[in-house]
């Protein structure tokens, strides 16, 4: 076989892995979707109500949003519907600290901090505290995460480490995606947009039931049509999507249940690659109940199943189980504590292609955890959050994630805050137990031709992370966000030489990734609000001298922009009309090259009536079609595209 068509092989093999508590005051938020589309006043909300959203994922308790002790960005329910998006990848990209590129039909590269690549594993994601990572490869399947948008209350995006509340692998940042209570999404509401390459469609209806419970239902379709590819006369495939899901919701006193699931069928429809059909479903509960000490008790439980398959390649499939307990409680005048644990089980089995194989085929995955934080008040203006993780895992055993961060009110409206934390990404099936087989190596295991193996003691890699903020309101229509980083790397994975046999992966890597985050938010006039967003980053890796890393040969090695920043304008033109614009600009990508680009997708909408919104949607509008990420021979463009949408309530 010639070396281009092998590397078309292992290209495609790889393919298959891819390139509670304060319940009322979130629903009082000011991130409400469906207010949006009832009443687009996003571009008027005062810089205190965005101060005072409500926030969770860095302590897993209710908090403000300007007194939150970490680099964090909210993307509201509200944001999303003016932006336009269609799909989770796309509402992410409203985050200044989130670098987001396509890289196939609907397959992104998303990352914070670095090491970008569609085999991302250092960003932790959860919808409703359900873990959505991939113990295949410690990172997410972008394509086959599917969430109805008009039902997000908010998204909370940590850039930076939050393993000692979320675990492992929350090595450069935790993305949470917050639905809302069935109580916030009373009555129907239909979607519908088509357009030069897109089309979809979502039905929701929100009822009472005679038991005070609420109950939400929702069905929709999208399909996306295959993007050019770099080559003459290529063009990549399109992906489909069908999901069905439901959450009911009840509160009687100082109690209150949540349960919701969905299911999830879809494909990708590759011309150049075999096809890939993804499918999941789960199943969620969760009690929160104020006991009669004033502590609040959060009880989660879910049920988990993914499958997976790329014709011709392989077929993989995950069950798992996940059970958590969470108690808060104030000690005191000063102490405000976090304590709990948790326990997962994940069963997999991965049938065997030609290329793409694990041995073993079937394996049994527990993971194991207790933790707690305490945040305590030094002085009236000074507090500390300090806490600590425990987490057992099958492959390397316990690991200790610390942290303690330091907030300090300056002045009325203005924090400063630092940070110091030690995080690690577990190793995952892909390091320890994975086999890609040349396809043209004789059958049997005799037989084969072995070219690239798991290392059997990878074990797992650690980052030791120092932050510093600034958070401040300069002036009544003026607020900016201000972050530097330092990040140290160690036992970063590489693919080394062996004296006999495939090369095999191990931990001889070593990285440092230093930056600034900045963003800020202007009310210009009234009904007219920019916004602004860059990060600019400097990141080194590199081995130790007995490495003989093969890395970058497989593009498993980072690919990041020195620069990246949006500027973003929402602006109520008239009564019942809209428009939001988005300019974004990424510098180039090293290897494989990727030319910087800038791009511009805009959104108008006119408010025909309360109940009816009509809105004409452009995506990189630009420019007819430009490459952002991966090799020119395997990559597809992000291209020029219209569509129309239009949004009923009854």
């Amino acid at each position: 076989m010639s070396k281009p068509s092998l590397l078309a092989c292992v290209c495609a093999a790889l393919s298959l892995l891819p390139a509670g508590p304060g319940q009322a005051a979130v629903r009082a938020a000011a991130s409400s979707a469906e207010a949006a589309v009832a009443d687009p006043s996003l571009a008027d909300y005062s810089l205190e109500q965005l101060s005072d959203i409500v926030v969770t994922s860095v302590s897993r308790q209710p908090g403000r949003l300007g007194s939150a002790p970490a680099s964090l960005y909210v993307i509201s329910g509200a944001e999303i519907v003016r932006a336009g998006a269609t799909t989770i990848p796309e509402a992410l990209r409203l985050a200044p600290n989130l670098q987001v590129a396509l890289a196939g039909a609907q397959e992104y590269a998303v990352s914070a901090r670095g090491f970008s690549s569609q085999l991302a594993n250092k960003l932790l994601v959860l919808v409703d505290g359900r873990s959505v990572y991939s113990p295949l490869f410690s990172g997410v399947y972008w394509e086959a995460q599917d969430v109805a948008l008009a039902d997000i209350e908010r998204i909370e995006v940590i850039s930076g480490p939050g393993g000692t509340i979320w675990g492992t692998n929350a090595v450069n940042g935790v993305i949470n995606i917050i639905t809302r209570s069935a109580a916030d999404t009373q009555g129907g509401l239909a979607l519908v947009h088509a357009g030069n390459r897109y089309a979809g469609a979502t039905v929701r209806y929100g009822t009472r039931l005679p038991n005070g419970a609420h109950l939400r239902v929702h069905g929709k379709r999208d399909d996306a049509d295959g993007a050019p590819g770099e080559r003459p006369q290529s063009r990549g495939g399109g992906v489909g999507r069908r999901q069905l899901g439901f959450r009911l919701d009840w509160e009687g006193g100082d109690r209150a249940l949540t349960v919701s699931g969905d299911v999830l069928d879809g494909a990708l429809r590759a011309s150049r690659e075999p096809r890939t059909d993804f499918s999941g479903g789960n199943l969620l509960a969760r009690f929160d109940a104020r006991l009669a000490g004033g502590a609040d008790l959060r009880l989660q439980a879910y049920v988990d199943h993914t499958g997976r398959e790329q014709h011709g390649v392989g077929k993989y499939s995950l069950d798992t189980v996940d059970l958590e307990a969470q108690v808060g409680q104030r000690l005191g005048e000063r102490h405000n504590l976090t304590w709990g644990g948790g326990y997962r089980h994940g069963r997999d089995r991965f049938v065997n292609g030609p290329v793409l194989q694990f041995a073993p085929s079937r394996r049994t995955l527990r993971w194991t955890n207790v933790f707690a934080q305490d945040e305590f008040s030094i002085l009236p203006s000074l507090r500390a959050t300090a806490g600590l993780r425990l987490e057992h895992n099958d492959y390397t055993g316990l690991e200790l994630l610390p942290s303690l961060r330091m907030a300090w009110d300056a002045a009325p409206g203005a924090m400063l805050w630092a940070a110091a934390s030690r995080t690690v990404r577990a190793p995952a099936r892909i390091d320890r137990d994975l086999l890609l087989v040349d396809p043209a190596s004789g059958p049997g295991q005799a037989g084969r031709r072995v070219l690239i193996a798991g290392g059997p003691d990878m074990q797992s890699e650690t980052a030791r992370v120092l932050e510093l903020g600034w958070r401040a309101q300069a002036a009544a229509g003026l607020s900016y966000s201000a972050t530097l980083f330092y990040s140290d790397y160690a036992r970063l994975r590489t693919l080394e030489l062996q004296p006999a046999g495939a090369p095999a992966f191990g931990n001889l890597g070593t990285g440092r990734v230093r930056g600034v985050e900045l963003w800020g938010s202007w009310q210009a006039t009234r009904g007219w609000r920019l916004s602004a967003g860059a990060v600019v980053q400097d990141i080194e890796t590199g081995s130790e001298p007995s490495s003989t890393d093969l890395s970058a040969r497989t593009g498993l090695a980072t690919n990041d922009p020195r620069s990246y920043w949006t500027l973003r304008s929402s602006h109520d033109i008239l009564p019942g009309l809209n428009a939001d614009l988005l300019l974004r600009r990424v510098a180039r990508l090293p290897q494989p090259a990727v030319p910087g680009y800038h791009e511009l997708d805009a959104r108008i909408a006119w408010q025909v009536r309360p109940d009816v919104e009509l809105a004409l949607t452009g995506r990189n509008l630009l420019h007819a079609r430009h490459p952002e990420f991966g090799a020119a021979d395997v990559r597809q463009l992000a291209e020029r595209s219209v569509f129309a949408s239009a949004a009923l309530r009854f």
